[in-house]
């Protein structure tokens, strides 16, 4: 490990000390104040968005991900308001007891201390990021991607800026360089990070997993199903489909792959009319034939191999045919990643029995999968959307990124 990073960590774990003893006014003062800075220096941070913008063709659907705009910045500064008026997460009595020999036992919550979250070209997860761990008392390391490094400097260096105003320690928050030996540094820094999340697709994810030696949690990659099932009521599906594939193609809760119910093939055409304008599909030999002269021609194409199972981050989207409820679960099962899947139906059992059936965080019924998101759930902003089952799953707010301890009180007594 390189000296330079070596006091970097060293200085986050200092810092994370500094910021677990602040009470909750005192975070919630430092978090309102750097959402008034967000705002009042909103043309610095949309210039340094632009330096990477530049660098980014127009036509990748990462473009839209690495965008800021001024509605944007406004948003950003209304979750961070939305996470400092929330409730703190910490010293919560998890559990309570008095053992017969008069020991109290108390299970509270507690910051992890220093986390690391490595992502790509989105520069608003460096406030969300920060907002959270500096709510739940932990400081952060930031690991962003090239693409967006310009952004995420800038929005580090206002962040410390607040930070230093404010009378905080800066070092609550870092950013390391965006290079593969910065992404190895921080998985190996045992004993300066208490936990690292990583938050973009699959490779990212597979790599952090394989080369961690401190905790991770998986987040981030969706292969997302949606069942058109044969109850289904057409023009919900219609617009849960819109929306689920166009509202923004490049998140992880946005839709890969509509599955229809073969009794429901005449309908496909109006279920996917409002993608005609943006979106390529990838058919299925029955679904291509109810659509054949009915979408556009240079918009439909036959599914190859591939077609099921990708998650698209594009105006791109599978459809598969199948004959009955169970065969669409199987369908979830081979080719989901155990991110949100979305079932469209009038009949109470099956929406029933694809709750119970599909094994994923956010399991959906009558509703888009593009409601998978902190915000949307309540919870201020997200640190990220976890697919795996120890620990955290689903969207990950407050709660899910502390831990706990026990508290154990005694007037002399001693263990037999």
């Amino acid at each position: 490990m390189s000296v330079n990073v070596n006091s970097l960590f060293a200085a986050a774990k200092s810092a994370s000390a500094s910021v677990r003893r602040l009470d909750d006014g005192r975070r919630r003062s430092v978090l309102t104040a750097l959402a008034e800075a967000v705002i009042a220096e909103k043309g610095t941070l949309l210039e340094a968005n632009s330096q990477d913008l530049a660098a980014m063709d127009r036509d990748n659907p990462l473009y839209d991900r690495l965008l800021l705009t001024e509605d944007r910045l406004e948003g950003i500064a209304s979750d961070m308001r939305n996470v400092a008026a929330l409730p703190s997460p910490l010293g919560r009595i998890l559990d309570e007891r008095t053992m017969p020999n008069g020991l109290r036992l108390r299970k509270v919550s507690v910051p992890f201390g220093v986390i690391g979250v490595i992502y790509e070209a989105r520069p608003n997860v460096t406030y969300d990021v920060f907002s959270l761990c500096f709510k739940s008392g932990s400081a952060c390391i930031l690991k962003g991607g090239r693409d967006a490094f310009h952004s995420n400097k800038a929005a580090v260096t206002l962040i410390k800026k607040v930070l230093v105003s404010e009378g905080e320690d800066p070092d609550a928050v870092s950013l390391l360089g965006p290079t593969h030996e910065a992404t190895q540094e921080l998985l190996e820094a045992v004993g300066y990070v208490d936990l690292v999340i990583p938050r973009g697709g699959r490779r990212l994810i597979d790599f952090v997993r394989d080369h961690a030696r401190v905790p991770c949690i998986e987040t981030g990659a969706g292969v997302v199903n949606t069942f058109f099932d044969a109850s289904g009521d057409l023009r919900k599906g219609q617009r849960i489909i819109t929306n689920a594939k166009t509202r923004r193609v490049s998140v992880c809760n946005a839709l890969d792959c509509l599955i229809i119910h073969s009794s429901r093939l005449g309908d496909l055409p109006f279920l996917v009319s409002g993608l005609t304008e943006s979106t390529d599909l990838y058919a299925d030999g029955s679904s291509y034939a109810a659509l054949d002269g009915k979408y556009p021609g240079d918009r439909l194409h036959r599914a190859g191999p591939d077609a099921f199972g990708t998650e698209y981050m594009d105006y791109k989207m599978a459809v598969k045919t199948v004959d009955s409820l169970p065969e669409a679960l199987a369908h979830i099962s081979r080719y989901g990643s155990g991110h949100s899947e979305a079932i469209i139906t009038e009949d109470g059992a099956a929406a029933r029995m694809f709750q119970d059936e599909v094994d994923a965080a956010c399991v959906y019924v009558n509703a888009p999968t593009s409601f998978t998101d902190g915000a949307q759930f309540g919870l201020g902003a997200e640190i990220g959307i976890s697919t795996q089952k120890l620990g955290a799953r689903g969207p990950m707010g407050l709660e899910e990124i502390t831990t706990c301890k026990w508290l154990i009180d005694g007037d002399g007594q001693i263990r037999p």
